[in-house]
This record gives structure tokens, sequence and C-alpha cells, in this order.
């Protein structure tokens, strides 16, 4: 018995011992990091002096003893930024209209830089400097310059090592028509110091040069923006796809990138700590950073959904909105760490932090930025209600709930004029969409799990400082019957599908995550090697969608610059068929590129399809490395006697074949019976 006591003494003080240790551990950590932090901020010598501000015929300089900003009087261009030893991070050898600049693609191919012809100082204080570069549109100008009002603003702030951007775009009644494809500020930074980009914490590289993307260090490829590196000045990357389109990434997520120069150990990094004035909302995407070594801003393209979306411009339409502000943010570490890439990057993400907890801005001088006091929020429940699956009400667990302009169901995704504004929802369909800007929206959603698009039927106004609280919102999501088999699930992406691996010879390395595998180059052409003489078939109940059903739905290609149309089959049995009743195939589509897809039920010969989408779609999302485009549901009803009791054959057609980018994305297909429901 006492030899039983001293064991159990002797393991007590184990237990002890151990808990002291892993206190010890954890203090430790905490120590380190903190003493990390003081260095990293010792390093970077706080400043705390005032801004000053100097006006020359030539330049402007804002300097608040952190950064240096240089801007030409009075076309606006940002032709310098000194930061630490380093005289101008841009490119210095560049011309003065290519370091960083706005641009606006216009009416086809025009491309306006926005030069402006006038400086006013908005707000000069020992704590912020904000400067208002300004162009009024001429009509002696028509056709030369995009017709709109300019002003592009800077601001420079007492303590933040960097500077703010925000451009107020104007349309007046009298404007003749526009079309605005892209408008984006670009930053061309040192190419001789800047190899390192970072997009994100699994998207980081050190990049090509412009140079390896020229004759003779390259090979093209099957466009103009994707190149094999065939002789790089870093050997490391010999072999590699370099392809601007890899590096895009959807608004929700595009809220920080950036480039490191090694040597000096400098961050160079653009924030976006709202999305608002964005457009296409939450899942459009676009680029951000790319071969040069070059940093965007995007705030307009029609990348990821072609010329649907809305930047037609009437004649005698007005408008006006506030892209941004942008930070731009400086950050450096001691040359002495080796990891000081990760320093950068976690400082980055730190400041990103503190920007998002400001928004909206309150040192902002335009009246056209409202601040937060001058701002409303909508909020309520979503639950979803599908007798088929649960004859409860369903929580809308994390859907995308947002307000957008008025329009249909899903128009905000086609939307590109006005402000968005977005939110997910928590685990029981709660929502809180602050800081609205006021206005007249409707208000829109998404759940994950189920087709289609919910609007509530009312147009709400929001007004400074009104907290709008909204009924529980129900929604009823598409369906006529039960379901009968699925392939897929409904996101919205393609990503569930099979995704195969990429062509040894077009890898590359920043895509190797296995989420952005779908970005790889030449993926398309994956399919005509693993279906060289006969298309895909499905079986339901014993095929895997993640291993069976291709990501894309492309032509084969059978020759040089030969294609063929492709039809798939999906086989399922019935044990019963109603033949007087009526059956529907749900078909969300994620991505469409100038395809049709013609469906066909136990015919496949028949000169007439049961139903065709007819043309549809410009968002390029194949050769884009997109996992989805423009979301479409197509709800096809199909009566009973097209059906067989026992084997059964649905054939999608994708007609179009003229290149291998000519395709669709599915999202999730799914057969459901007649209606069983007691109405």
């Amino acid at each position: 018995m006492e030899k039983v006591v001293n064991m159990s003494h002797w393991r007590r003080k184990l237990v002890l011992w151990m808990v002291m240790v892993i206190q010890l551990s954890l203090f430790l950590s905490v120590f380190s990091t903190e003493i990390h932090a003081r260095k990293f901020l010792k390093d970077n010598d706080i400043n705390t002096n005032d801004v000053r501000l100097h006006i020359s015929d030539r330049q402007v300089i804002i300097d608040n003893g952190l950064v240096e900003v240089t801007i030409e009087n009075p076309s606006g261009y940002l032709i310098g930024i000194k930061y630490k030893k380093m005289q101008n991070v841009l490119e210095r050898r560049n011309h003065i209209s290519n370091r960083g600049y706005w641009d606006i693609v216009w009416d086809g191919d025009s491309y306006d830089k926005l030069e402006t012809k006038h400086v006013e100082v908005i707000t000069q204080t020992n704590d912020i400097v904000e400067l208002s570069f300004t162009k009024t549109w001429n009509s002696k100008n028509h056709g030369k310059t995009i017709p709109l009002n300019i002003q592009k603003r800077y601001i420079v702030r007492r303590g933040i090592s960097g500077v703010y951007m925000y451009g107020i775009f104007e349309r007046q009644e009298d404007f003749p028509k526009a079309h605005m494809y892209q408008i984006r500020i670009a930053f061309k930074l040192k190419e001789d110091k800047f190899r390192f980009m970072a997009l994100s914490d699994t998207i980081q590289r050190v990049m090509p040069r412009s140079e390896d993307r020229v004759k003779g260090h390259s090979k093209p490829l099957d466009f103009k923006e994707a190149v094999l590196l065939t002789n790089p000045s870093n050997p490391k990357l010999k072999g590699e796809v370099d392809d601007k389109y890899q590096y895009s990434i959807e608004n929700k997520d595009n809220k920080l990138n950036g480039w490191i120069s090694d040597h000096d150990s400098i961050g160079f990094w653009i924030m976006t700590p709202s999305n608002e004035f964005r457009t296409g909302g939450p899942h459009k995407q676009d680029l951000t950073s790319h071969v040069g070594p070059t940093a965007l801003s995007m705030f307009v393209s029609t990348h990821y959904t072609g010329t649907e979306i809305d930047t037609f411009y009437k004649e005698g339409e007005a408008w006006k909105k506030v892209f941004g502000p942008v930070l731009i943010y400086l950050n450096s570490a001691s040359l002495k760490d080796d990891d000081h890439r990760k320093i950068l990057w976690n400082d980055a993400k730190r400041q990103l932090s503190e920007e998002i907890e400001s928004w909206p801005y309150n040192f902002t001088r335009s009246e056209d930025f409202p601040h937060s006091q001058q701002r409303g929020q909508v909020n309520g429940q979503l639950l979803v209600q599908d007798r088929y699956m649960d004859k409860q009400l369903m929580q809308a667990k994390s859907a995308f709930v947002g307000l957008a302009p008025p329009g249909e169901a899903d128009s905000w995704q086609k939307e590109g004029k006005g402000y968005q504004f977005w939110t997910q929802t928590d685990k029981i369909g709660r929502f809180n969409i602050k800081n609205v800007r006021p206005g007249v929206y409707n208000l829109y959603a998404w759940v994950h799990g189920f087709i289609g698009s919910y609007k509530l039927d009312l147009n709400i106004t929001i007004q400074p400082e009104n907290k709008i609280e909204l009924d529980t919102l129900i929604y009823d999501p598409p369906r006529n019957g039960p379901t009968l088999w699925e392939i897929g699930i409904p996101d919205r992406t393609a990503a569930e599908f099979f995704i195969p691996e990429p062509y040894p010879q077009y890898v590359n390395s920043i895509t190797n995550d296995g989420a952005d595998k779908f970005r790889q180059y030449g993926l398309w052409d994956r399919y005509s090697d693993i279906y060289r003489d006969s298309d895909l078939v499905y079986t339901v109940g014993t095929s895997n969608y993640s291993k069976d059903w291709f990501f894309a739905h492309v032509p084969r290609k059978i020759g040089d610059d030969w294609y063929r149309p492709t039809t798939w089959q999906i086989k399922y049995n019935l044990q019963d068929v109603n033949n007087r009743g009526t059956y529907t195939l749900q078909m969300a589509i994620a991505a469409a590129s100038f395809a049709e897809v013609e469906v066909r039920f136990n015919d496949p010969n028949s000169d007439r399809p049961h139903f065709t989408t007819r043309r549809i779609g410009y968002d390029n999302a194949v050769p884009r490395h997109g996992i989805h485009g423009l979301y479409r549901l197509y709800s096809i009803e199909v009566p009973g006697y097209r059906f067989l009791k026992g084997s059964n054959t649905i054939y999608l057609t994708q007609t179009r074949s003229d290149n291998s980018f000519e395709a669709v994305m599915y999202d999730y297909i799914r057969l459901e019976g007649p209606n069983s429901l007691n109405n």
C-alpha cells in the first residue's frame, strides 16, 4: 500500500512538472514574439514628425519623416516614394507617366491615364495633408479623352509609412456616351530591387523579370499573357509558366498584395480595407500583381465576366463614384533576419487589420466620401425553406448577403456602376451589413448548398445613422420535386470536380497549393489526353464527381488548331416513371465562354435538343485560370414520357469548338422527380 501511495505522489509531481514546462514554453514563445515585435518596431523607427508640404511648378512633395511622396504638378502622376535608404521605390528609368498612375480603358482600345490640370490643397495641418489633382472634361476633347471630371486625391498622415489614394469620377448629363471597361491604379516598382511577390499566406514566390518574358528567354504559349520561361535570369525558374491571370483573386479576398526587396528588406503593399467601390460583388475575380514588377489596385474590369458587366454609360446618363481610398504601405525589417519576408508580410497583415478596423476613414475631406456617422446599417436573419430536404426551416449558415443597386436576383454580379456591401451570415443565419453609404438598394443573397439566388422584393433606403432591422427572411430555393440524383455541390464554382495533374513542362510553382491547382496552365488540353477517342460518361451511383467529372466541358482537340464538339453522358436508373408527371433538370453553370449546351434525353441523335442554353458567356474563365465566372441557373422541365423505367441517359453537348476555350463549367446538376408534396 505504501508503495502505491509513493507512486501516486511521484505521478502528481511529474504532472506538475510537465505543466510548469508547458507554461514556461508558452511564456518564452510570447516573450520571443514580443521581443521580435519590439525589434521590428525599433528597426522601423516609429516617427512622429509633422507632415510637411512643398509645392513647386513641377513637383509636389509630401514628407512625414517616414515616407517622402513626390507627385508631378499638375498631372497628378506619382513619380516617387522615398523610403528608408531607397531614394525611390518606383522605377525611375520609366517615364514619369509610367510609375504610379490611374488609367481607364474605354470605348474599345482607347486608353487614358487621367492626366490632370490643377492641384488643390484640401487639408494641410501638422497631422495630415490631403491634395486633389483635378481636370474638368471639355467637349473640345470629345473622342480624345474619357468624358469624365476627375479628382485624384493623395493623403499623407503623421506616423503612417505610406500614402492613401482615392479618386472621384463624375459624368454630367450633357456628357457623351462612353464604355469604361477598366479602372485601376498601377505601380511600377524598381525592377532591380523588388523580386519577391506576396498575395496571400500561400501565394508567394520569387518572380521572373520582365526581360525573362521576351524572345530568347521565353516561349509564347496559347495567348499573349502566358509564356514558358526557357532561359530566365533566375535558373530556378527555368521550365515554369508565367501568366498574370494565375495571380487573380476574388474581391472578397483581395485586400493585400505587394512586393519585397530582399536586398533592402523593404516591403511595398497595396491595402484595400473595403470592397464597397469594386464592381461585380464579392466573387468577382481580378488581377493583383504580375511581372514588372507591377502592383495593381483594380476597381473596374471585365475580367471573368466579359462585357456583360454593366460599364456602358448612355448619353445623358449622369454618374459619380468614389474609388478608394486604398493605402500604399511600406515597411522594413532588419537585414539580419533570415525570415524577413515573413516579418514584412505579417506586419502588412497587421496594418491591414488596423485599416479595416478604421473603415470608413474619418480623415478624408471629400463630401462624396461619407464617414461612419453619415452611414447606416441593415440587420436581419436568413433562413432556408426546402421541404424536400427538411420539413423545418434551415439556418443559412455562412451565406453571402449584400446590398447592391436595384435589379434582378443575380444582377449584382454584373453590376459595374454603384456600390455594394456584403457580409456573411453566422451559424444561425444572422447578418449585419455595416457602414452602408446613403442610397437605395436591394438586398441579395446566396446560400452554400442551395441553388439559385435570393432577393428581397422591396427597396431599402439607407439614410445617415439609421439602423434597419429586417424581419426574418425566408429563402425558398428553386425546386419542383424530390432529388433523384445530383452531381456536385451548389457553391457557384467547379472546384469540387476533377482537376487533372498539370503538364510537367507547364507548371507554375506558385499554384502548387491544392486549393489553387486549377490555376495551372494547360489543364483544358488534359481533357483530350484523358478522353482521346470518346467523351466523358458519368454513371450515377458508381462514378465519383471529384474523380470522374472533368472540371470544364471543353472541346476535344483532334489536331493542330482543330477541335470537335463534345457530348457528355449521365447514365442513371429509374425504378419507376410517372409518364404524366413533370420532371426537372436543375443545371447550374459556374462559367461560360462563347459556349452552348444542348440537352437531350435518351436520344443522342435527335435533330432538335430538348433544351439549349443558346450561345452564352464571355467570362473567359478557362484560359484565365478561374474556377468560375458568372453564375447561371437553368430549370429545365421534362415531361415524364421522356424517361424509361430502368436505364436512362442524359446527353450534354457543348456545341462550340472553334478553340479550346469555348467551354462551360458546371456548378451542380440535379434531376428532380414530379412534385410529391401536398400543397
